[in-house]
C-alpha cells in the first residue's frame, strides 16, 4: 500500500528497519517506549505500520495494528517537529486508516490530538494516566513468582478475559522479549494475576498489570519493584480503575502523563476492572 500527499509525500509500510527513526520520535515526545517493543509490535501485523518520506527522508508515521476481524488499534502517530502543518500526517493518517478495513479502531490519544481524533469519528472512553516513581522494595509477594512455560497458556487465557481481542501473536513476542520480565500471582494452581516489566529509554515500564484484585496487583508492583532495584518505575492506569489509581498513588508513584481511550465503535466486552495498567498506548 502506497500513496501520494502533499510536496510530494509518500506514504507506504514501514518495515521493522523503520522502527528506530519511529522509537526516536516517540522518546522525543516523552512517550518513553521500551527498548525491544519493535519486534512485539511488527509481530501482530507486520503490514500495519507506515511511514511518510520526502525523497528518502522520513517525516510521519503511523500504525493502525490489526487484531481480528472486527478490531484494530491506532498509535505511533508522529510528524516531524518541523515539518508540521503542511498536511503530512493527515495524508499518513488517510493511507493507514484505510488498512482498517471497517473494523472499530481504538487508540490512547494524547490531550493535543484529542479534538482532532473526535472529529475523525473516535468517541472517548476514559483517561489513562502514567504513574512514574520508584516503589519501596521491601514488602513481601506471597503468591509471586516468574512465569514459565506451563504458565503461558493460563497467561494468555487471562490476558483474553483482559483485552478487546485476542492477540497471541503479540504475546508469543511480548513474553519472550529481551529484557522483558513476565511475573504471575497464584493462588493455589488458580492464576489470579500476570504483568511485564520490560526496559525503556528512561526506566522501566510495567504492561500489562492484569489481576483479579488490588491485592493481586499491588503483590506484582511490589515484585516489579524488587526487579527495579530503586530504578524509576511506569504504568499507565486506566482512571476507571479507582482501585489501580489508589494502588499506584499508595505505591509513591506520582502522574506524568496522560491519555485519552477512544474507540470508533464497539469493541468486544473484556474485565477492565482487571486492568491495573494497559500493556502499551501504542497497541493498546
Amino acid at each position: 500500500m502506497t500513496s501520494a500527499g502533499p510536496e510530494g509525500l509518500v506514504v507506504a509500510r514501514a518495515t521493522l528497519d523503520d522502527w528506530p527513526v519511529i522509537s526516536g520520535w516517540a522518546a522525543d515526545e516523552g512517550w518513553n517506549p521500551g527498548l525491544s517493543d519493535g519486534p512485539a509490535f511488527f509481530a501482530q501485523d507486520p503490514e500495519g505500520f507506515f511511514i511518510g518520506r520526502l525523497g528518502d527522508e522520513p517525516v510521519s508515521a503511523i500504525s493502525v495494528v490489526n487484531y481480528d476481524s472486527g478490531y484494530a488499534f491506532l498509535g505511533c502517530y508522529l510528524v516531524r517537529p518541523d515539518l508540521r502543518g503542511r498536511g503530512f500526517g493527515r495524508a499518513t493518517w488517510d493511507t493507514a486508516l484505510a488498512h482498517a478495513a471497517g473494523r472499530t479502531i481504538g487508540l490512547d490519544g494524547v490531550v493535543a490530538q484529542q479534538d482532532n481524533y473526535r472529529r475523525s469519528g473516535f468517541v472517548f472512553a476514559h483517561r489513562t494516566v502514567r504513574f512514574t516513581g520508584t516503589v519501596p522494595a521491601d514488602q513481601a509477594t506471597p503468591g509471586v513468582r516468574p512465569a514459565g512455560k506451563a504458565d503461558l497458556d493460563a497467561v494468555a487465557d487471562y490476558d483474553r478475559a483482559c483485552h478487546p481481542a485476542d492477540r497471541p501473536r503479540f504475546l508469543e513476542h511480548w513474553l519472550s522479549a529481551r529484557g522483558h520480565r513476565v511475573l504471575v500471582r497464584l493462588d493455589g494452581d488458580r492464576l489470579t494475576g500476570y504483568g511485564v516489566i520490560r526496559p525503556a529509554r528512561v526506566g522501566l515500564r510495567v504492561g500489562p498489570l492484569f489481576a483479579d484484585t488490588a491485592d493481586d496487583a499491588g503483590a506484582l508492583l511490589a515484585a516489579f519493584a524488587a526487579e527495579a532495584a530503586g530504578r524509576e518505575l511506569a504504568v499507565d492506569v486506566p482512571e476507571t480503575n479507582s482501585a489501580g489509581v489508589a494502588l499506584a498513588e499508595r505505591s509513591g508513584l506520582t502522574p506524568s502523563f496522560e491519555t485519552a481511550r477512544m474507540y470508533t465503535g464497539p469493541v468486544r466486552a473484556f474485565a477492565g476492572e482487571r486492568v491495573y495498567g494497559v500493556t502499551t498506548l501504542e497497541l493498546g
